[in-house]
């Protein structure tokens, strides 16, 4: 049965929230979880872009489609906060990274953060990443049953440590640092949200504190040095006025980064691999323009000659958003798409299931990267139809290097490997977390003669 969230202020023209709580504590939780595309198109369609239900233990509304989304992300009256709505969710595990600070604070660091993302640092992270990834994927063993998924988040987890730590880790402390990361990961999405003894939540907190250490031990001896890696460029960035971050900031804004970096990487490389083996005639046009540079490693100045490879990301983002949701915690009384949403509302929007609204994209569940061809740009029915990276002020601060990261990989292993699934073969998507295949994605990899 529909109920309303909270009634409009009297002589107002604004409508009240309509939704369901579903069942006492858990709520539509379970249902979102397990199929949030037919979840979400369910609600569209019985109450419109604008609903609430109870999620992970609280009230929340579901703001659906790009003009909903362009109304919260630009944010013109800051009604909408960042920092509390993640924090119910991430708090306690990326305690004060950029995306969870608002307003002039959230300007303030980033003006500051803006100086380890500059064209000069980019080209300098890329020249970094490139013989760990000719390592990384030349140790890939040919065969079937070969886990895309599982690999790929070792190369990312590796690379982030490489390059953005800059420090030298034995394989035993980068398997102890990349699995307190996972660990953080996990946390934020755990039915049980207070530390209880093995369970996510208490491995989350752990992690962090192991996290914390590790940068702690390290900080030093970066604030000392220049170097080429991340971890470096926080400890000497600074803005013109001379404002540079704390000890305390640069730990925290590290520990956020290098989650944000493999996590997303990982997953646009997993959904672009499998539509890849599902369609290997793109797998053939991609590997061709990658022939066509005539160079082993990608370099900075190849970036915009792989449109390509650029159609098929755009693609793999638009089916899998790597992060499927955008929460914000409202600050003051406000209204969104005419409806009224009352102070301390959170809202989500979910972009996981907004690049999939038939009203935006004609046949959303087929893979079809023409779509972002010069002569179509579907992605252009609305500015904010096609937002993986979110937008406003809070935009992915990091979606360059992404895009470099993603290509540079991509290059080296279409020159390598060809790689295929069996016909028919749909992956079992988990979307209980950021979404990922619940069978690792199992391909045959071939290693190609002439590379």
């Amino acid at each position: 049965m529909a109920t309303i969230l909270a009634p409009p202020p009297e002589g107002s023209d604004l409508r009240p929230v309509r939704g369901q709580p579903g069942i006492p504590l858990v709520g539509n939780t379970l249902q979102v979880m397990r199929d949030p595309f037919a979840t979400a198109r369910k609600r569209y369609e019985q109450f419109g872009p604008v609903s609430w239900g109870w999620l992970l233990g609280q009230r929340i509304v579901t703001a659906q489609g790009p003009e909903a989304a362009e109304a919260v992300l630009v944010n013109r009256d800051k009604a909408f906060a960042n920092g509390p709505a993640w924090s119910y969710f991430i708090g306690p595990f990326f305690y004060r990274g950029i995306m969870l600070l608002d307003f002039e604070e959230h300007l303030h660091h980033r003006r500051i953060m803006q100086q380890a993302f500059t064209r000069t640092r980019l080209q300098a992270y890329m020249d970094a990443m490139a013989p760990g990834i000719k390592d990384g994927i030349g140790a890939w063993e040919p065969g079937a049953g070969f886990k895309v998924y599982d690999h790929v988040k070792q190369l990312t987890l590796d690379l982030a440590t490489d390059v953005f730590m800059g420090v030298e880790l034995d394989r035993a402390e980068a398997d102890r640092i990349n699995g307190a990361f996972i660990d953080a990961v996990r946390a934020g999405t755990a039915y049980v949200r207070f530390p209880v003894p093995g369970l996510r939540w208490h491995k989350g907190v752990r992690a962090r504190a192991t996290l914390e250490e590790f940068f702690r031990r390290h900080l030093p001896a970066k604030r000392e040095q220049s170097g080429d890696d991340l971890f470096a460029a926080l400890c000497q960035a600074e803005t013109d006025d001379g404002h540079r971050f704390t000890d305390d900031d640069v730990v925290n804004h590290m520990i956020f980064a290098l989650m944000a970096a493999h996590d997303t990487t990982t997953i646009t490389l997993t959904t672009m691999a499998y539509q890849l083996a599902r369609h290997p005639e793109w797998q053939e046009r991609l590997r061709a323009e990658s022939r066509a540079l005539g160079k082993p490693v990608l370099e900075f100045a190849d970036l915009d000659a792989l449109p390509s490879a650029d159609l098929v990301m755009k693609e793999s983002l638009r089916m899998v958003a790597p992060v499927p949701a955008l929460p914000r915690r409202v600050v003051k009384d406000t209204s969104l798409l005419g409806f009224h949403i009352p102070a301390g509302t959170t809202v989500i929007l979910p972009m996981l299931t907004n690049h999939h609204m038939p009203e935006w994209w004609p046949d959303p569940e087929r893979f079809d990267p023409e779509r972002f061809a010069p002569d179509r740009r579907e992605d252009k029915a609305h500015k904010y139809a096609w937002a993986p990276f979110g937008g406003g002020a809070h935009k992915c601060i990091g979606l360059h290097f992404a895009g470099m990261q993603v290509k540079s990989i991509l290059h080296q292993v279409l020159l390598r490997y060809r790689w295929s699934v069996p016909g028919g073969y749909e992956w079992p998507l988990d979307t209980t977390s950021l979404p990922s295949p619940k069978d690792g994605l199992p391909v045959r990899l071939e290693r190609l003669e002439h590379h």
